[in-house]
């Protein structure tokens, strides 16, 4: 059975142990932190036995090399981020495999947010560890990729299982959500979405995991595809493509 066990750490940033009780393995995903990792790994009485890296920037690959000195723990990482991420083992591209006990996860290319940007998608389990690349009601902004690219990112996450819960690397989803209302006034499950956000953190609880059903019905990023919201983002003489609508939303999310 796999245990997810979801903390806070740095100023917004969730850190998440993935743990296979029948194997024994435990599986960081990003480092942000590696002192509070380490205490929630050991709070748990687990080994720390792999590191899964997103992709390179420090408040997600920061604690790699004090985990794994504590650990000797291996750490993989995305290709397209290779030389900047420290201390790994093996370096992954789209479709590649990585494991945890006797489950399988598939790794996605999402570069956009960086060129090498990865995540790691477990079938069996419903779920999909995604960084930066997209978060409840957004994504990362467009540090190192470019529209198409980002959209294709954007388009594999878009093609799992509606059913699987996306783990995202920040708590950003009531600010996303003041946007998200704007780029779609008219969502009316946008507007239900935001009641359960502005419950959940009045009770002091996380908006994360979040259902991918619920997002490709809400997420502006995610629906770039969409006449209504294409007819109302893309360029003059570029409605109904979807690079170009996300590259206007992005860009107007930027300046939000």
């Amino acid at each position: 059975m796999l245990e997810v066990h979801q903390f806070p750490c740095l100023n917004d940033n969730y850190g998440y142990l993935l743990h296979d009780s029948a194997y024994g393995e435990t599986v960081c995903i990003d480092t942000p932190d590696a002192e509070e990792y380490l205490k929630q790994a050991g709070q748990k009485g687990w080994q720390i036995t792999q590191i899964w890296n997103t992709h390179w920037h420090p408040d997600h690959a920061g604690g790699n090399m004090a985990i794994k000195a504590a650990t000797n723990c291996t750490i993989t990482a995305p290709e397209g981020d290779a030389g900047k991420i420290e201390g790994v083992d093996r370096m992954v591209r789209q479709g590649d495999i990585v494991t945890i006990g006797d489950r399988e996860g598939k790794v996605l290319d999402v570069g956009g947010h960086t060129l090498g940007h990865c995540a790691y998608w477990l079938a069996g389990a419903r779920m999909a560890f995604v960084g930066d690349s997209l978060f409840a009601l957004g994504c990362g902004r467009m540090f190192e990729g470019n529209p198409e690219q980002f959209w294709t990112s954007l388009k594999r996450i878009k093609a799992l299982p509606a059913d699987t819960l996306i783990y995202c690397a920040h708590e950003y989803t009531e600010a996303n959500l003041k946007f998200a209302l704007h780029a779609d006034p008219d969502n009316a499950e946008l507007a239900a979405y935001g009641e359960d956000i502005a419950r959940w953190r009045a009770e002091g609880l996380p908006t994360v995991p979040t259902k991918l059903q619920r997002e490709l019905a809400t997420n502006p990023f995610l629906r770039a595809d969409d006449a209504d919201l294409s007819a109302r983002w893309a360029p003059d003489g570029h409605m109904g493509d979807p690079v170009a609508t996300f590259a206007a939303l992005r860009a107007a999310k930027d300046n939000f």
